[in-house]
C-alpha cells in the first residue's frame, strides 16, 4: 500500500503547520524552515503559482493522501454542485481516517490511518479498513469491543489533542463511539485553516 513517507517534522517546518504533535512541539521551538541555513534564511515571498502549490501540499500532507488520490478528490468535487473548495474539504473531512482523528480516538491522522488499517474500527456494525472510507451523516463509528483496550486508543482519549469534536460529529468517549451528524458546515471547514480557494486556482489553470 502506497503512503506518504519521510521525516514528519522536516515537512512540517518547510510547510508551516504541525502535521502531529511532535511536529507541533518542535516548530515552537524551531519555527523556521529545515536545513542547514533555514534559521538565517530570509524568508522567502511566495505569490502565485508557488503559493497554490505549497497550499495544495499542505492539504494533501495534512489529510496524509497521495497525488492521484487527491487529484481524483478534487474532480469529484468539481462534479459536485456547491462551491469547488468547501466539496474537496468536506470530502477529506469525511474520510474515515479523519474521523476516526476528529472524534479522538487517535492522535494524530498518521495514528488514525494505522487504527483503521489493522481492522480496530466498525462502521454501523460492520469492520471498516479503509482509511478511504467517506462516512455519511448518520453512520456511526466506534472501536470494536476487542480492540478497547489498545494503549494507543486509551492514551488518545485520555489526553486528546484537539479541544473537541467539531459539530459535524458527535462522540461519546465511554462508549468508544461516534456518530456522523451532518456533512462538515462552512465554519467547519474554515477551521482546517486550509485555503480551498488556491487550491482550486492551481487545477483550474
Amino acid at each position: 500500500m502506497a503512503r506518504n513517507r519521510g521525516p514528519v517534522v522536516r515537512r512540517s517546518r518547510r510547510l508551516g503547520m504541525a502535521l502531529d504533535p511532535k511536529s507541533e512541539r518542535q516548530l515552537d521551538r524551531r519555527p523556521y524552515a529545515p536545513g542547514q541555513h533555514g534559521k538565517t534564511q530570509r524568508p522567502r515571498k511566495m505569490l502565485g503559482y508557488a503559493l497554490q502549490v505549497r497550499e495544495k501540499q499542505r492539504a494533501r500532507f495534512m489529510y496524509d493522501v497521495l497525488e492521484r488520490q487527491f487529484r481524483n478528490y478534487y474532480k469529484r468535487a468539481a462534479r459536485m454542485p456547491g462551491v469547488v473548495g468547501d466539496n474537496l474539504l468536506s470530502l477529506l473531512e469525511r474520510r474515515l481516517d479523519n474521523v476516526v482523528f476528529r472524534l479522538g480516538f487517535a492522535v494524530s491522522r498518521r495514528q488514525a490511518r494505522q487504527v483503521v488499517n489493522h481492522g480496530h474500527v466498525q462502521v454501523n456494525g460492520s469492520k471498516v479498513d479503509i482509511p478511504s472510507y467517506l462516512t455519511t451523516p448518520g453512520d456511526v463509528i466506534e472501536i470494536r469491543e476487542g480492540s478497547r483496550d489498545h494503549g494507543g486508543i486509551r492514551l488518545a482519549l485520555e489526553a486528546p489533542v484537539l479541544p473537541a469534536s467539531p459539530g459535524w460529529l458527535e462522540q461519546s468517549a465511554a462508549d468508544f463511539r461516534g456518530r456522523v451528524l451532518s456533512e462538515p458546515t462552512k465554519e467547519d471547514l474554515e477551521q482546517t485553516q486550509i485555503n480551498a480557494q488556491l487550491i482550486v486556482e492551481l487545477y483550474s489553470r
